[in-house]
Parts: structure tokens; sequence; C-alpha cells
């Protein structure tokens, strides 16, 4: 019998084995602080020379518990949740990128998270240069430069729902020396796991399938272990020379390529900005992780049967659904999510803005809602919600078109969501 546990288990069971008379679910640890009989054991502690905990705001017990279910499911050898995908997104790239500093990313990527790096860490001396996914080798290859420091991906883009080829972007990330970062998290690892792949850093927001709910905001950096930072200890002083901020640790010496990226990550960042996922946050995180597996087959079960019918309706103008023998994206799909995609949808509804209002305002079971990779079907038109401020110009120029519907299937009936959208679009 096989030792290596499938994904199915360790959805329910990974990360937390309690002993004899302990807890069968993973206990909450709603406190800030923990008690120590000497300042000497405490001093062990901040100098990271023993195991515990001492500060929710650097680790607590439930999130540590919940982190190592993720781990687990990726495939890496270290994990930490944060307090938003966002943040986790933030963390990955500036726990080894500083001011004057370079990172390559895909341009097919969350728009919250395309603000964070052109505009907001842009601000803190780090240049970004965005390439299509669709890029040549050659033209990826052009992209990095001296001082870049990491390449960053989406396994499945939000909004775009494009697929990235994971295995070019490492290819051509290792060849330059540096790792690859994937957020993965319309995908989740019950689709894909970006390690098995070439990526070295995996992140999410856990807030979207993994929760499931929309009961908590959150995100989680995965490090595979896999990255050599010592090869290229020049690239990586933060790694790889004295942290004269934590009493002089060498992160690589002291906790190898397995432990160095996140032991930094939460002794350093966590300790200055303070992102933390609330224990609560984390037990209910856990249990989304439960039922991760049974969701996402749901989800990318409704998704295609709504991609396939929109795809034939005469009053829809373009679909976009990876899993979809018609999309651009297919023969990718195949090869990184051939168990599935995800349950989000993008498609156009002819006649345009006007005509996308109608039909969202008609929807019953669907809901308008902002959020997305939930367990009830959700919808949002951009171009009069999120993007309203801009005219139809402008939304075509930015990518998102007059016309665009995100619709993300939950795991209700797929019967149900289709007759909901054939009523909507009757009024039209």
């Amino acid at each position: 019998m096989s030792s290596k546990k499938r994904i199915e288990t360790l959805c329910v069971q990974g990360g937390y084995t309690p002993k004899n008379g302990e807890p069968r679910q993973i206990p909450i640890i709603q406190s800030t602080t923990f008690k120590y009989d000497t300042s000497e054991d405490m001093g062990a502690l901040f100098d990271l020379k023993a195991s515990g905990y001492f500060y929710t705001r650097l680790q607590n017990p439930t999130n540590d518990t919940v982190a190592g279910r993720i781990c687990a499911l990726e495939g890496g050898t270290a994990a930490m949740l944060t307090s938003s995908g966002q943040a986790a997104n933030f963390y990955s790239i500036f726990n080894i990128a500083n001011c004057g500093d370079h990172v390559v990313c895909s341009s097919a990527i969350y728009g919250g998270t395309f603000n964070l790096f052109s505009v907001t860490m842009k601000k803190m001396g780090i240049d970004f240069t965005f390439v299509s996914p669709y890029c040549t080798e050659d033209e990826l290859n052009s992209a990095f430069k001296p001082n870049t420091k990491a390449c960053f991906g989406e396994t499945i883009a939000n909004p775009a729902l494009t697929v990235l080829d994971i295995e070019k972007f490492a290819k051509a990330a290792h060849s330059h020396g540096v790792p690859l970062i994937i957020d993965n998290t319309f995908a989740t690892p019950v689709n894909c796991r970006p390690i098995e792949w070439g990526a070295d850093i995996v992140t999410h927001s856990t807030t979207k399938y993994m929760d499931g709910h929309g009961s908590a905001v959150g995100g989680a950096i995965v490090d595979s272990g896999k990255f050599d930072w010592t090869k290229y200890a020049d690239k990586f002083p933060g790694l790889c020379t004295p942290d004269e901020s934590y009493h002089g640790i060498t992160y690589t010496e002291s906790f190898g390529l397995e432990g160095a990226f996140i032991t930094k990550a939460t002794a350093q960042l966590m300790r200055d900005f303070g992102s933390i996922q609330a224990p609560q946050n984390a037990f209910l995180l856990g249990l989304g992780l439960e039922s991760l597996h049974v969701r996402m087959a749901r989800h990318c079960e409704n998704g295609l049967a709504v991609a396939e019918y929109l795809e034939n309706n005469p009053k829809i103008s373009w679909v976009k659904y990876p899993s979809l023998p018609s999309d651009k994206d297919y023969e990718l799909s195949k090869k990184y999510l051939p168990k599935g995609s995800c349950g989000v949808v993008s498609f156009g509804v002819k006649g345009g803005r006007k005509a996308a209002e109608k039909f969202m305002a008609a929807l019953k079971v669907c809901a308008i809602e902002t959020h997305v990779a939930d367990a009830r079907t959700c919808c949002l038109h951009p171009a009069s919600s999120t993007h309203r401020q801009m005219s139809d110009d402008e939304l075509n120029a930015a990518g998102v078109s007059p016309d665009l519907i995100r619709l993300s299937c939950g795991i209700e009936s797929k019967y149900d969501l289709i007759e909901d959208i054939e009523q909507a679009l009757e009024t039209i």
C-alpha cells in the first residue's frame, strides 16, 4: 500500500493527525499571545533556535496546521497563511525583490494583482515587465534583466481565463537564475499542482475555492523547497547573508532550501507588515478544504455545461472557457488541467452593454456579486459595476469589453443554472 496520500485524503486529513484523546477537528487557538515559564524559553523562540509560538502576528498553531494541509496539497515543503491573496502575492515578491529590482510577469493576471505590481510596488522601487502569456520563448527571455529576481503568472487568469504554459515560463525563469511564482487560485491543487510542472513558489487567494463558502478572506504561500537560493547568493542576499534585523541569522544556513523562504517571510515580513490570517478564519478555511476535491468536480461539471450551452446560443457573441474544445487554450488545458479547469465562464451578450444589463437584471438563481469561485453561483457585469466609470472605448482598451459577463458556476444543479440563464436571455 502506498504511503503517499492521494489528493482526496489530503483535503480531509492533511496537516493534522490528532494523538490519543486529542480533538478530532483542528482546534481554534484564538489567542494573541502565549505564556512561558522563563525569559530564556521565550528568548530561544525569538532567536529562531526553538520551535513554538509567542505572538499570533507571527505564527499561530491553528494557522500553521491549516497551512500544513495546503502545503501537503501542493506538494511543497513549507507554507504560511496570510490575511488575503493580495498579501500572499505581495509577500511572495517582496521576500526576494527590493528597491531597484525587477520582475517578469504574465500580463494575464487578476486586476488587483496588476495594480499591486504596476502601481504600488513600483512606488517601492520594484519594476515589472509584463509579457503576453502567449509570447514566444525568445520574447519571454528578452524580458529578463540582470536585476530580475522572479517571474510571476497565474495558472488560470482571473477573469481572462487564459491558461499559462507553466513549463515554458519555468524554463525561462530557471535559465535566468530566478524562481517562478504561480498564483494557483482558480485551478487549486485539485486540478493542477504547479510545482510538478516546474514552479518554485505557489500562492493562493484562499477566499475563493479553498474556502468555498464566502465566509473568510485569506491567502497562502507554499514553497516547493526546490529552488537553490545559494547557487545565486548574489541575487538573493536576504536569504543567503545574515539578517541583522533578526540576530544575524542566515536563513538558508539555518533552515535549508526547504524552509528558508517561508521562515524569512514569517520572521521578517509578517513581523513588519502583520498581514496575519485570524485563527477563526483559518479554522473556516480548514473546513472548506475538507470538501475541496468534491466541490471542484462539480464546479467544473457546471462550468463546462454552461459554457457548452452558451456556445450554441444565438444571443451569445463569444464564450471563453479553457475546457471547451473550441477554446484557444484547450490544448494547454488538457495538458495542465486534465481533470477540469474551474467553474468560471466569461462570455459576451449580443447587443453590448444595454443587453448585458438587461440580462443581469433578469437573473434569479445566479446572484449579482463581486465575488467569484463560491459554492453559490455569482455573476458580474464589469461595465455596469466594477468598471462603470469607463466608456466603451476605455473598456475595450482595458481588455474588458462592454458586453463581458463573468459567471462563476457554483455547485447547484447545472440544469437550474442553464434554465436561469435561458430565461434571462429571453428578456433581451
